[in-house]
């Protein structure tokens, strides 16, 4: 927006977090941009007080952008600006709504996804859509290669936007149909634990999608590892599900419920995001079995 003439008056982010070893508070990126660019900035813990409301309201905005906030905003604020609030959401609506739409797409397999540009309302994800842009998801695509992909096309969508309500010509927003709605539920540490039981083509879209967090992991002779890439090979088998299948040089080959997948990228505790071979001489030998 900055680029493009779009000063934003005030930039809202969520108050410092503790972070690093020292857990300082630190800014947020957004935060520290709109203070190296002399932006006012407001960091309310919540939206929902009648003071962070009324300083709002006394800013007179004529468009809120939102953009992974991360904070409820109640139907009084949705109401303050004069065009509403946009939101850039990280999908094809009304596909994963949600929190986790990014990931969620890879993990389902999905071939396409892309940006809406939201008229914000009191739903989850639910408002009508101004404006999208869609984009490819490629067979090799991680969690990481996708949100940035998807960051430039947002802003790219936003100017677009911006510059169709600047001149006068911005299109009617096009209500949602519930048809085809999905809700993409956060991402939980949890899930990231592997499931031989699993199939898979299933195994190795959840780790691309999980790249790079929460990262999936299983235990490999009594260790916590964390897998940051691997492939299905297509092959059957009839090995039991976590039995460790061949140990060569471009991967480790595991059963799992559905044909095989190769551990292409390991990660032993405290150490680095190493390639399979570096892993098999670190570690000498494996186990016969990864299941538990």
């Amino acid at each position: 927006m900055l680029q493009h003439g779009y000063r934003p008056t005030t930039v809202y982010t969520q108050p410092d977090r503790p972070a690093g070893r020292g857990r300082q508070l630190q800014a947020s990126p957004v935060k520290q941009l709109a203070v190296e660019s002399a932006i006012n900035v407001m960091q309310p813990v919540s939206l929902r007080e009648p003071e962070a409301i009324e300083a709002l309201r006394a800013l007179k905005p004529d468009l809120m952008i939102v953009v992974a906030y991360g904070l409820i905003l109640p139907p009084e604020v949705l109401e303050i600006p004069t065009h509403g609030c946009w939101n850039i959401h990280a999908s094809l609506l009304p596909r994963w709504r949600g929190a986790a739409p990014i990931q969620r797409a890879i993990e389902a397999g999905d071939a396409q996804t892309g940006v809406c540009i939201m008229q914000m309302d009191e739903g989850l994800d639910t408002g009508a859509v101004l404006h999208r842009r869609e984009i490819e998801i490629a067979a090799d695509e991680t969690g990481g290669s996708l949100h940035d992909k998807l960051a430039a096309l947002g802003a790219d969508a936003l100017l677009h936007c911006l510059d169709a309500l600047k001149a006068g010509s911005l299109p009617q927003a096009e209500p949602q149909p519930e048809e085809g709605a999905t809700y993409a539920r956060k991402l939980d540490k949890g899930e990231a634990e592997i499931d031989w039981n699993e199939p898979a083509i299933a195994l190795e879209r959840r780790i691309r999608a999980f790249n790079p967090w929460p990262v999936a992991w299983c235990t490999i002779g009594g260790e916590r590892t964390r897998i940051w890439n691997a492939e299905a090979t297509g092959q059957r088998c009839l090995a039991r599900p976590g039995d460790v299948l061949e140990n060569g040089t471009d991967g480790v080959s595991v059963a799992t419920g559905e044909g095989v997948l190769k551990l292409l990228e390991l990660q032993r505790p405290g150490g680095k995001r190493i390639r399979a071979r570096d892993y098999l001489n670190a570690v000498q030998s494996l186990p016969r079995s990864l299941a538990g």
